[in-house]
């Protein structure tokens, strides 16, 4: 599949707001962070800010953004329309919960049911995004049970080393927080890394055979190309990256976006507060772009059985 970017950045953004955002309903009504006015103010500003700016760049990828609206109609049917819904439903607790406490330094009483629900909300959404992907039969690499658990893992990852930079920045470092950071980074790579094996190691059942129907008759090739140039299936569902190229960014995802925030993150537990906040920043800033490499890749490596009749002999 082609690659668009302001795809990759929405689902690269907005699950790290969303994902910050459920770290802040989880911890903060549990009493695990402080109820420091600042504190809320810079890391609801920073959860919402990527939120937004994801969901308006998700807009430029439609035909004419101008309808966008009509996507809510459809929620019946449409785990695009569902996302939808569900993002912008989330604005109403997280603004309750992010009012109790910046204005009013508290987290408690009715503040933590906005709180619950702010997590739930976030939850919901990432779930809907991914669903997206994983409803989508023709192409085996994301119908498959490995893409909801890895969206929710990489949301909660990131989300979490934002938090810790946030916490770290002033000054009010938490072992709990520092430990839930450091787990979510170990189980999104092992996501991640299952989710690369069972697509080196699987493929579609769709062949040029069974497309055609023809397979029982031996092998099935292409005769003749049916465009004499590309069409905008094939720019678009053809897409192809080299196997050399694919392991190189892999490897580049995985060491920005895992290894070194969690090396990273692990220092900070024996640095001084100024230093670990430095530590902190970059270790969400590299993991952030590294799940932007990451992200790359999983638009690029899918395959749409519809390459199937252009000349693939399996999608």
């Amino acid at each position: 599949m082609h690659p668009a970017i302001s795809v990759i950045f929405f689902t690269t953004f907005s699950g790290a707001g969303y994902g910050l955002l459920a770290w802040l309903g989880i911890l903060g009504t549990t009493g695990s962070l402080p109820p420091d006015r600042a504190f809320g103010a810079v890391a609801f500003a920073l959860s919402l800010s990527a939120i937004t700016a994801g969901l308006l760049s998700s807009s430029l990828h439609l035909g004419h953004p101008e309808r966008a609206w009509r996507a809510f109609s459809q929620w019946r049917s449409s785990w695009l329309s569902r996302e939808g819904v569900a993002a912008v439903a989330s604005y109403a607790p997280t603004l309750a919960f992010a009012l109790g406490w910046v204005a009013f330094g508290t987290t408690h009483g009715v503040w933590a049911v906005f709180g619950y629900l702010t997590t739930v909300a976030a939850f919901v959404t990432i779930l809907c995004t991914a669903f997206i992907y994983q409803s989508l039969k023709p192409i085996q690499r994301w119908s498959n049970g490995w893409v909801l658990p890895n969206y929710l893992a990489l949301a909660a990852m990131t989300g979490a080393l934002w938090l810790s930079a946030v916490t770290l920045l002033f000054a009010t470092p938490s072992r709990l927080v520092l430990a839930v950071t450091l787990a979510s980074v170990a189980i999104a790579a092992v996501l991640k890394l299952g989710y690369w094996r069972f697509i080196d190691r699987s493929e579609s059942r769709s062949s040029a055979g069974s497309a055609t129907g023809l397979g029982t008759f031996g092998a099935v090739r292409l005769f003749e190309a049916p465009h004499t140039s590309e069409n905008y299936l094939m720019k678009e569902m053809g897409y192809r990256i080299a196997r050399k190229h694919a392991a190189k960014l892999r490897g580049i995802a995985l060491g920005m976006g895992f290894a070194a925030p969690f090396l990273l993150t692990l220092a900070t537990l024996a640095q001084p507060a100024s230093l670990g906040a430095i530590s902190a920043i970059l270790a969400a800033v590299l993991s952030t772009a590294g799940v932007l490499v990451e992200r790359w890749l999983f638009f690029a490596e899918a395959k749409h059985t519809v390459t199937l009749y252009y000349g693939a002999q399996r999608a």
